[in-house]
């Protein structure tokens, strides 16, 4: 005859098990269902990022035409993008700017050029090429006025 303790054990052993087969399935079906979610997810960050590229592309500024050929005198700053592909003049104005020991003012950009900032005629196409390479993305410009580099 059988043991009864022992097949009562048997039992009780078949019963845990079947409770954690239970609990095994629920979560491989929470897990499928979560991996179901990011797959969309996946897909629809892919699809905004694409739509976000092409509306960058479309947004970007028209360059002008020279010889037939595009070109934008003061390119947009990117992370590639050297400061050479900037006119001499533009070049100078970067470098007064980070040369300065903080945030500064067109009448000191222009001092440290050599404009006569005296003569107001001077200054202000210098502030206008600082605020161009503001618009740009090659310095900032502080609520102050002041100027300053892009970190």
């Amino acid at each position: 005859m059988l043991d009864p303790e022992l097949l009562e054990r048997i039992t009780a052993r078949r019963a845990e098990l079947d409770e954690l087969e239970e609990q095994l399935a629920k979560q491989l079906a929470e897990v499928r269902a979560e991996r179901d979610e990011l797959a969309v997810a996946e897909r629809v960050l892919e699809r905004v990022s694409e739509q976000f590229a092409d509306e960058r592309a479309s947004a970007a500024p028209a360059p002008w035409q020279v010889g037939g050929r595009p070109v934008m005198l003061i390119p947009h700053r990117t992370p590639d993008t050297e400061k050479t592909v900037l006119p001499p003049d533009y070049q100078r104005i970067l470098a007064a700017v980070r040369q300065a020991a903080g945030p500064v003012m067109a009448r000191q950009v222009g001092e440290m050029l050599g404009v006569d900032v005296a003569v107001r005629a001077k200054l202000e196409p210098l502030r206008g090429r600082l605020v161009r390479l503001v618009d740009r993305g090659w310095l900032r410009k502080l609520p102050a006025g002041r100027f300053t580099t892009r970190l």
